[in-house]
């Protein structure tokens, strides 16, 4: 891999070269002067002293006044090493990122096919007995299929009761809500059950309704 300098090791190199420079300079044995030098010593000493101020200059840029462009590194790879959306459940934040917007699936808590099985055996069960108490979440997703099968039956044809098979587990009663369909809900476009809510359930303080027949 290769490495690539960051502004703190240049910084760092520069001052090195400028200090052992400034050190040569102060450590040459100076000669005995002769006249015709001393301006040319008064001219060194005054290039030892601006070699000085530059090294310590740089050192203090290097090591207390750029301190933080020295970090652009860690905060990349910082940067570099967070979790993505595909990760976010593993740090419990799913919810906050992966909002359901314009889904009117209600899920259950359940994948799609346990999901899909709960519903046609609540569809099943409420065309039965004609009321029945589940949770409140719930007799609000089965309401819709409740009121299709009942159109259905109230249609009569034989694709509308193969239908109504593909989805009740019951085919006796399936028969029997085509034969009772069109003379109890003739006269009804539609809303051919209701939702009412009850009291929480106990244990767990979920919302319960009962969903029946109108």
């Amino acid at each position: 891999t290769n490495i690539i300098p960051t502004k703190i090791d240049i910084h760092f190199s520069l001052s090195l070269s400028l200090l052992s420079v400034s050190l040569s300079l102060f450590c040459k044995k100076e000669q005995k002067p002769s006249l015709s030098t001393q301006r040319a010593g008064t001219t060194t000493n005054s290039m030892r002293v601006l070699f000085l101020l530059a090294t310590l200059l740089v050192g203090a840029s290097a090591f207390g006044v750029t301190s933080s462009s020295s970090f652009h590194g860690a905060s990349m790879a910082t940067v570099a090493e967070r979790p993505t959306t595909s990760r976010l459940a593993d740090y419990g934040r799913a919810d906050m990122c992966m909002m359901r917007h314009r889904k009117k699936v209600a899920k259950l808590g359940k994948p799609a096919d346990q999901r899909k099985a709960l519903l046609r055996a609540l569809t099943t069960e409420v065309i039965r007995h004609g009321r029945i108490k589940t949770t409140f979440v719930r007799a609000k997703a089965v309401r819709k299929y409740v009121d299709k099968m009942i159109q259905l039956g109230k249609r009569g044809d034989l694709h509308a009761r193969r239908q109504a098979m593909g989805w009740i587990y019951d085919k006796q009663l399936v028969h029997s809500l085509f034969d009772a369909a069109p003379d109890r809900y003739g006269e009804r476009n539609g809303g051919y059950c209701r939702v009412l809510r009850t009291m929480p359930r106990k244990g767990d303080n979920a919302k319960m309704a009962f969903i029946e027949l109108v």
